[in-house]
């Protein structure tokens, strides 16, 4: 019987010209059309690894973890300096899906800088911000403002310990004025101080202290009637 030698099967020549054309591993770099730039890992034609990308309208460059053409992971925002030769952090910490995300540091200015949790692009967890003015606030965050429980101390060291919302003092809460030695302790609403107590605290060791200490209050049951105006006040602003 002869022998019928079965003919050797290729594949067309468009897919392998199609595979070798896949981005996949580490690459040199490539640019983009709008000349923007990426070195670093990929797979099935996307970023996904560890790549630095620098974009060519802001020149912005984001060094970290990609997955799927995504930021996911760790990595470091930066921009260029206002000298032009060189460059300066915006952001170094985590990542999900092209947004900051978990913990991270953000450099807003030379003077103002966050360090914290983020989900999704914004402020929320715990954190702690400097500001400009060199106060300082550590605490809750929510939609990228100071929401629930929050320390704010100011320049001079006085602070304010208690609950925020939307960026403003709203709820209980405590503020101490170390420098003339006396605490406000009672309900803010919109950052105003609605109802509550003033009282001496270290007026002894203050460094700039009131002439007279605080009298005391002659009303015949004091706590009943903090204790009514705090609830009439927490009613009326649904706190």
């Amino acid at each position: 019987m002869p022998y019928l030698k079965t003919p050797r099967q290729f594949e067309p020549l468009w897919k392998e010209w199609d595979y070798n054309a896949d981005k996949r591993g580490l690459r040199h770099t490539v640019f983009s059309v709008n000349a923007d730039q990426y070195t670093g890992e990929w797979q099935d034609n996307l970023k996904h690894g560890k790549g630095t990308q620098k974009w060519a309208a802001t020149q912005a460059i984001f060094e970290g973890d990609w997955k799927y053409g995504k930021r996911n992971g760790f990595g470091t925002l930066s921009y260029p300096d206002n000298s032009g030769k060189g460059y300066k952090k915006l952001y170094s910490g985590g990542w999900k899906n092209d947004k900051k995300h978990g913990y991270g540091t953000q450099f807003y200015s030379a003077t103002e800088t966050y360090e914290g949790e983020w989900f999704a692009g914004k402020r929320s967890g715990w954190g702690r911000m400097y500001y400009a003015d060199d106060s300082i606030y550590e605490g809750e965050w929510y939609n990228d403002k100071r929401n629930g429980q929050g320390m704010l101390r100011l320049a001079n060291d006085n602070r304010f310990e208690g609950t925020w919302h939307d960026d403003l003092k709203h709820g209980p809460g405590k503020f101490f004025f170390l420098d003339k030695g006396q605490v406000l302790e009672g309900v803010w609403a919109d950052d105003i101080m609605k109802c509550g107590t003033a009282e001496d605290f270290g007026r002894e060791t203050a460094p700039d202290p009131t002439t007279y200490p605080i009298p005391d209050c002659t009303v015949e049951d004091t706590e009943k009637v903090l204790i009514e105006a705090e609830n009439r006040i927490m009613n009326d602003q649904d706190l």
